[in-house]
């Protein structure tokens, strides 16, 4: 017999060849023995590509977790998982069950193949243009004379997996796996397993197969070959099954699916290649409106001429975007005429579609409209604010038009989690939903949200947490009472993608997921363009983050403070928006005052290292401090490296002890420092312990927090100390505390370290803004001795070029070639310029000599210039005539630094002063670009015109909006403040419209507070006002001292609305108080 598996003989080890070719062997007389040789097949092939690839072997060392962790490293595709799960899955039924079927074993055989072909395309010579053929039972040899043969198997099988495991031991065999000629063959490995897997076409049957085993991943009994009609099975109480070629009086349907007794769906399945999409309203219809009569009893309903409710169409494909028509599992609920169809991730399990049979939407929708928004009002309770409620409102109604995505862009410090909330209680409240998914991206985050869940009251005093089944981070199992999950996204990246072991969740078990920090995670989502899916495998496009959100078959609710361009493309543009400015103005988070900035000698100057100097250098991998003697070149380090490519302690020294002049580590108001990393932050806390030692502070009172400093209960006992208790009062942190952690006590901010990305940033200054009247915290300092704000006037928005790192140059390469599209090759321009620029900045000098010979002496920086400025429609050619020189800086090593320099040279502070406005000027400066921007809009925003000519006809809505234009230029009222006192030496606080006024009309500045004074006499000179009058008269000054503003609307809102509104107050004046408001308005704004 010529075996299958022929072109294995010339590929190592051949033992793979002698496992495939006995499995052949044992295909009629002995199936289980086929099956059982065909799993061992499988686990020596994982084996010997974990030694190929280098890959560390899991903890728990067994082939379902082999399989997961090769996945997880991109070295097997999707299909190809499924088929080494198929193998293992069938192999170990043979083995315990005594599964007994020549059919299944036949498949298996083709499936084990396909894996044949994949590792001799990218491990061989490939298979010499072999193809299989089905062994006939007479040319099969004798068994009995292979027994020998299958122990020396066994015993070789033993003596690989030890060879592996010793090897596994030596340094050297990691090192290897360092090496640019081993990265290389690791790249285009995958490229040729990205390659094979999109042109494998896998038969009907061996589909099935694979459709069998994701059925019961999801809880459905299922086997094509043994749970068939045709062999006597029908439903049974109890158990969920998916019956084969159930008949119809249309013909077979390839499953139904029963739970118990009840027929809940009609799946029909179709090969790999084939488009799916369209078979729901053709076969799977003609079945679902012609069961048979004789199966009437298992029916629970009809639907127009649909006699079962639930139709799935699929091909066994992974889900895919670009070709969602003939990928994924496609779904339709008949119950509504409106349901369209749709794609999903993997199959809904039997509770799940029992779960959906008993949810009614459209009830639950109305029930949510018309229950009233009282309960988050009560001050007892949620004691939400009007935005919150404006928030909740916007969502339900996004949800009652159909929306299946919304996103809220609520500024940190909003009570973003609070309002969640507010929702998750009235959705589980009205049935609107069954399960919801509560994601973070960090355990504290989740701790944070469970507490809330645990404390803040609702209805009767009881807080979600008891009216509720809730499960925490560490809970993982779902139970049918279960009504919130709460999960980090990487838990749930593993349980989802690389599950080892553990119950793989199904798309059906949440119908909500809820996004908190919803900016997190976008940095890798793309969408691939037609002409890239021809080369590129989605997972390069697509971060796990989105796989997780787009995973279940689910509403989808994302809140952040930071909504990012991707943000939005992932979940749409926000329904509801609350800016920090916005936040400020209501009152409701505090503003920062004035940027400090620092500048020190080295700052300013740079440190500078002559050619031939000693420098000290820390070599962190050997924990030790080393010379090295006389530098071959200069070295010049700014700013931006400080702490990150050289320790500098006499820069840190002298801005912290410049800053410790101004905080008070044994007051109220805490701090929280943010460096470069876990050395830098441990650097930070000694110098300022050093500095306060001297003053007697508690050595508790400086702490870091960080990653390094414990595992996840050390972490979170000291976030909770940070929160609650005295000391720390200085927190040094990186990267911990820099989203999401509430310590409302923070009052100042210091940035040890540049950070570049407007996203990260924000969330930064958000760790400051919240309210707290424990300290009566009314504003917050920031301390930038390194930049960030200068940055910040330069950059608007950080938007990455090179989308996704792992991209690799055949890639962006067959990109150029498979396109003529003149935007497509713009892009893959800037990609291939981007990851170049990063190779060309810090290029190994071996590898520049390199680039030059090839480049006739052109540098890498000259060259990448000449590429920039070639059009686009010349670039093609560029790259075709240039590809050596590219492939050379694209794959060039970047200078070896394991460690970093070493400044012992002293620094000091040259200046430090506060920044105005967007541009951080001096106060006269920005005084005097302010007056120019009232003069060039005066008669562009009405509100501006307004408070020029006629201020009493301004409405509260008018001067709001003309506070959120000004903030959007870098103009603020507590700056302009600021800025006029400095710049003229006086102390004065004026109000907005006395600000405006004054530079529009040239009146003198007169403080606030003095002019209310003189407005509120000279309507006293004006009117004979008794007692009652006056009492209301002084109730609307300290309103004024505080709002700077009043109108009609203002009666009938807080203290006053209270004291019984503008009704009530207007019959104390006569029925002239409105009147009365109107003069007093006319003497606050006149001209001086």
């Amino acid at each position: 017999m010529r075996s299958n598996f022929e072109f294995l003989k010339d590929i190592e080890p051949l033992l793979l060849y002698r496992i495939a070719y006995l499995a052949e062997t044992y295909l009629y007389t002995d199936p289980n023995g086929c099956l059982m040789k065909l799993r061992q097949f499988a686990e020596v092939m994982v084996n010997e590509v974990f030694q190929i690839e280098h890959i560390a072997l899991p903890y728990e060392n067994n082939q379902a977790n082999r399989i997961s962790v090769l996945k997880r490293e991109g070295i097997i595709e999707h299909q190809l998982g499924s088929i080494l799960n198929q193998l293992r899955q069938r192999g170990n039924e043979a083995v315990h069950a005594g599964f007994d079927s020549v059919t299944s074993a036949k498949t298996n055989l083709q499936m084990a193949y396909h894996l044949a072909q994949w590792y001799a395309l990218s491990y061989g010579e490939g298979t010499g243009g072999h193809t299989f053929v089905m062994p006939k039972e007479e040319d099969i040899p004798n068994v009995a004379d292979l027994q020998a043969e299958k122990e020396a198997q066994e015993q070789q099988i033993k003596a690989l997996t030890e060879q592996l495991i010793e090897l596994q031991k030596q340094q050297s065999y990691w090192e290897a796996a360092q090496t640019k000629e081993f990265i290389n063959a690791q790249k285009e490995r995958a490229r040729r397993t990205l390659q094979y897997a999109k042109d494998l076409q896998l038969s009907e049957a061996e589909t099935r197969k694979l459709i069998d085993a994701q059925l019961c991943e999801a809880g459905w009994q299922a086997d094509t070959e043994l749970l068939r009609y045709s062999k006597g099975t029908r439903p049974q109480k109890g158990k969920n099954l998916a019956i084969a070629e159930w008949p119809t009086d249309k013909g077979f349907a390839d499953y139904a699916l029963f739970a118990g007794l009840q027929l809940v769906g009609i799946v029909e399945a179709k090969a790999k290649h084939k488009d799916i999409s369209s078979i729901l309203s053709n076969q799977c219809k003609d079945y679902a409106t012609h069961i048979k009569k004789e199966h009437a009893c298992y029916l629970i309903g009809t639907w127009g001429d649909y006699q079962v409710p639930f139709l799935f169409s699929t091909n066994g494909r992974r889900y895919l975007k670009q070709i969602e028509t003939k990928s994924g599992i496609w779904f339709l609920d008949v119950r509504r005429e409106e349901n369209i169809p749709k794609a999903l991730q993997h199959w809904k399990s039997p509770q799940g579609l029992l779960e959906d049979l008993a949810q009614d939407i459209e009830r639950a929708t109305q029930s949510l409209a018309q229950t009233p928004y009282d309960l988050l009002r009560d001050p007892n309770g949620l004691n939400l604010r009007p935005y919150q409620i404006r928030a909740v409102e916007a969502t339900e109604k996004a949800l009652a038009d159909a929306h299946r995505s919304v996103l809220l862009s609520m500024a940190t410090g909003t009570g973003k989690t609070r309002t969640l909330l507010a929702m998750i209680y009235r959705f589980l409240a009205a049935k609107r939903f069954k399960r919801i998914l509560f994601l973070v991206d960090r355990n504290v985050l989740g701790k944070q949200a469970l507490d809330v869940f645990k404390d803040v009251k609702l209805e009767d005093l009881q807080t979600l947490y008891n009216i509720y089944p809730i499960n925490s981070l560490s809970e993982k199992t779902i139970e049918k009472e279960t009504k919130i999950q709460l999960s980090t996204v990487q838990a749930m990246v593993r349980r989802i993608l690389y599950n080892e072991g553990e119950q793989i969740p199904t798309v059906s078990d949440y119908d909500l997921v809820i996004v908190d920090e919803a900016h997190r995670g976008y940095i890798l989502d793309k969408e691939m363009s037609e002409d890239e899916f021809a080369f590129r495998d989605q997972d390069d496009f697509t971060s796990k983050y989105t796989m997780v959100i787009d995973y279940f078959d689910a509403v989808k609710i994302a809140v952040t403070a930071t909504p990012a361009l991707h943000t939005t493309q992932l979940f749409g543009k926000p329904v509801f928006e609350y800016s920090y400015r916005e936040a400020v103005l209501d009152g409701f988070l505090v503003d920062y005052n004035l940027p400090h900035h620092i500048f020190t000698q080295q700052r300013i100057e740079g440190i500078h290292f002559a050619k031939g100097e000693t420098v000290q250098v820390y070599d962190a991998e050997k924990n030790e401090v080393i010379d090295l003697s006389e530098i071959p070149d200069e070295l010049n380090f700014e700013v931006e490296q400080f702490n990150r490519n050289i320790i500098v302690e006499g820069f840190n020294r002298a801005v912290l002890e410049e800053i410790s002049q101004f905080l008070d580590p044994t007051g109220e108001g805490k701090t929280l420092i943010f460096a470069v990393d876990d050395a830098h932050a441990d650097l930070v806390v000694k110098i300022l312990k050093e500095i306060y030692t001297e003053q007697g502070v508690d050595n508790d009172a400086i702490q870091k927090i960080t990653g390094s400093i414990g595992d996840k209960k050390r972490v979170e006992e000291a976030v909770n100390k940070f929160k609650n208790d005295t000391y720390p009062n200085i927190v040094v942190t990186v990267d911990l505390l820099t989203t999401g952690v509430d310590v409302p006590e923070i009052t100042t901010l210091v940035f040890m370290r540049l950070v570049k990305s407007r996203i990260l940033f924000e969330q930064m200054i958000g760790r400051a803004t919240r309210l707290c009247p424990k300290i009566n915290k009314e504003y917050f300092d920031v301390y930038d001795p390194v930049g960030v704000f200068d940055f910040f006037t330069k950059v608007s928005e950080m938007a990455p070029i090179v989308v996704n790192p792992s991209t690799t140059l055949e890639d962006i390469i067959n990109g150029f070639e498979h396109t003529e599209d003149l935007e497509l090759i713009a892009k893959y321009t800037q990609q291939l310029l981007g990851r170049l620029q990063r190779r060309a900045k810090n290029i190994s000098q071996q590898d520049f000599d390199y680039f030059c010979s090839l480049s006739q002496g052109v540098s890498p920086k000259d060259f990448l210039t000449t590429l920039k400025n070639t059009p686009s429609e010349e670039v093609k050619s560029f790259v075709r005539e240039n590809i050596k020189s590219i492939a050379c800086l694209f794959h060039s090593q970047a200078k070896t630094v394991k460690y970093k320099y070493i400044s012992d040279k002293p620094d000091e502070v040259r200046e430090h002063y506060v920044g105005y406005g967007k541009t951080q000027q001096r106060p006269g400066d920005y005084i005097e670009q302010f007056s120019a921007y009232i003069a060039e809009n005066r008669n562009k925003l009405t509100a501006l015109n307004l408070l020029c000519t006629r201020p009493s006809e301004l409405t509260r809505s008018d001067l709001k909006r003309l506070y959120l234009e000004m903030a959007q230029e870098g103009y603020t009222l507590k700056e302009l403040n600021q800025a006029w006192n400095n710049a003229k030496n006086v102390e004065i606080t004026a109000d907005l419209i006395g600000m405006i006024r004054t530079l529009a009309l040239g009146s003198a500045l007169v403080d606030y507070k003095i002019r209310l004074d003189n407005a509120f006499e000279k309507l006293k000179q004006t009117h004979s006002f008794n007692a009652m009058e006056t009492k209301w008269l002084d109730r609307i000054k300290t309103f004024l001292e505080k709002e700077q503003y009043i109108e009609k609307a203002d009666f009938d809102t807080g203290a006053f609305q209270n004291a019984g509104g503008y009704e009530k107050i207007n019959k104390v004046f006569k029925n002239h108080l409105g009147e009365i408001v109107e003069e007093l308005k006319e003497y606050l704004f006149e001209i001086v």
